[in-house]
């Protein structure tokens, strides 16, 4: 199960809405081992492409950087579909390399990239090519320790 804070959803849903009708792509990191997805980091997609998207290579390098340095990883890496659903294409689960993280899919297809549009929102886990979908929570926010707040759930 993903979960996640409103602050970060909804982030990634404003990301996914403002690039439309490019795909909108970027990571969220968190401590190493901590499943906690806490820094939102929007990427560039390099494709420009409404049908692909693709990080810059040297940014993606320099992502990598600051998360070793941060002692980060890599908890969600999301995209956007603009036009078909919030499902990995072939593309997707190929080139998926991070097997501990949740890969998040937004849909902006139908309008839904227009504010207030009902949005779909995905996470699955990508591991070997076989995708598999899991519940996501959203949370109001986390508490001080190291499992979210799911007393806050909303």
């Amino acid at each position: 199960m993903l979960t996640i804070d409103r602050e970060t959803h909804d982030a990634i849903v404003a990301h996914a809405r403002r690039d439309h009708p490019d795909e909108a792509c970027g990571v969220v990191a968190g401590p190493i081992g901590s499943d906690r997805p806490e820094r939102f980091i929007p990427m560039l997609n390099a494709a420009m492409s409404p049908t692909f998207y693709e990080f810059d290579s040297g940014d993606l390098l320099k992502l990598y950087r600051e998360m070793d340095d941060n002692d980060e990883e890599p908890v969600v890496i999301y995209h956007s579909h603009t036009s078909t659903e919030a499902y990995p294409s072939r593309t997707d689960v190929a080139l998926a390399a991070e097997p501990g993280a949740h890969y998040v899919l937004v849909s902006t297809r139908d309008g839904a990239h227009e504010e207030g549009a009902p949005i779909d929102f995905r996470s699955f886990r990508i591991v070997d090519g076989e995708v598999t979908e899991e519940e996501v929570r959203v949370v109001e926010r986390y508490t001080t320790g190291s499992t979210p707040d799911e007393k806050a759930e909303v």
